[in-house]
């Protein structure tokens, strides 16, 4: 009777410190909210959502992910800066988006300092530390970068050549001011507006002409309102995902290498994802009515000459100069390989 009894309290006391234990682990949980415009069940809601099951895998609970997609923790200005206070820890960030944390980012975009996806991976690999230093000391830290494409030019009409699109009304994002102005000084009559307001103004004809990855072009249906693609590698779409120093420091310092690799694997599979989602998104968009318009080389060579204009703004003002000739040394040393 008394070793029944013993045996009964002692299952008890156990089963109390297990689930003592258990709510410990949870309460001491680091819970990691991410913020993200990208929609819901889009292939960078997924891959983050796999990177969350990941960190909470590898950590065995004591990092969770919580995703905050869809534009619900605001747009990149809004994200940079409720990470500096703490209101969420991590964001999914384009290119354009840390440029706004530190403009050197936007070396990775300039138009045709890289021209295929061979050149822009050896700049990444030779940039990446420097620019990763230069994101740390503004207070966050880079954990993966991918390639989403490249800007292509889509019109109303035919674009071939740098004054045909000057005759046009160009739809750009607001919100940079600098980018503006270099987009002036190449003779552009320039339209800035809210991405959800781009719809509108091709229906209205406020706006002929937009830049957009094909992907981009095709699930937003901007290419119904403008079916003449320029078939040109305008510029790279590049994005990443940051964490605050503040967050990132927080956890275990043995677990972080293994969330790192965790997260460039899982983007590294979502680039490969968004590249064969957008060959589909071509051959849907010729079905449907999508012209594509070559670009001969005399054509090209006016349109890499017409670029030099707009970094006379850029170039000291937006980005170092130093950076930028660094970059076009790393570019140069890959072709002559």
């Amino acid at each position: 009777m008394v070793n029944s009894r013993t045996r009964s309290v002692s299952r008890l006391l156990l089963i109390l410190l297990v689930g003592f234990l258990f709510c410990a682990l949870q309460a001491g949980a680091q819970v990691i909210k991410v913020g993200s415009v990208a929609p819901e069940g889009s292939p960078w809601d997924k891959a983050l959502k796999r990177i969350a099951l990941d960190w909470q895998r590898i950590s065995g609970g004591r990092v969770t992910m919580k995703i905050y997609g869809g534009g619900i923790a605001g747009d990149e200005p809004d994200m940079i800066r409720k990470m500096r206070i703490n209101q969420i820890q991590a964001a999914a960030m384009t290119g354009s988006g840390l440029g706004k944390i530190d403009p050197d980012w936007l070396v990775y975009q300039l138009p045709f300092l890289t021209q295929n996806d061979e050149e822009l991976d050896y700049l990444f690999e030779k940039l990446r530390p420097e620019l990763e230093a230069r994101l740390e000391a503004k207070g966050f830290t880079f954990l993966a970068i991918i390639k989403s494409g490249w800007l292509r030019f889509f019109a109303k009409e035919e674009v071939i050549t740098p004054a045909d699109f000057q005759k046009l009304k160009f739809f750009v994002m607001e919100g940079s001011p600098e980018i503006d102005q270099a987009w002036k000084s190449m003779g552009f009559h320039i339209v800035p507006l809210p991405p959800n307001d781009a719809f509108a103004a091709l229906q209205s004809g406020m706006v002929e002409v937009f830049s957009a990855s094909p992907l981009t072009a095709a699930a937003m249906q901007w290419f119904a309102l403008a079916p003449h693609m320029t078939d040109i590698n305008w510029s790279p779409l590049t994005a990443g995902l940051i964490i605050s120093n503040q967050s990132w420091r927080r956890i275990p310092a043995n677990l972080r290498p293994k969330l790192i690799e965790a997260t460039q694997r899982a983007l590294a599979d979502l680039e490969a994802e968004i590249m064969a989602v957008e060959d589909q998104a071509m051959e849907i968009m010729k079905e449907n009515g999508l012209v594509v318009h070559e670009v001969p080389p005399a054509a090209q060579k006016q349109w890499e000459e017409l670029v030099e204009t707009g970094f006379d703004i850029l170039i000291g003002d937006v980005i170092s100069r130093d950076l930028y000739e660094e970059a076009r040394q790393i570019v140069a040393e890959y072709r002559q390989r």
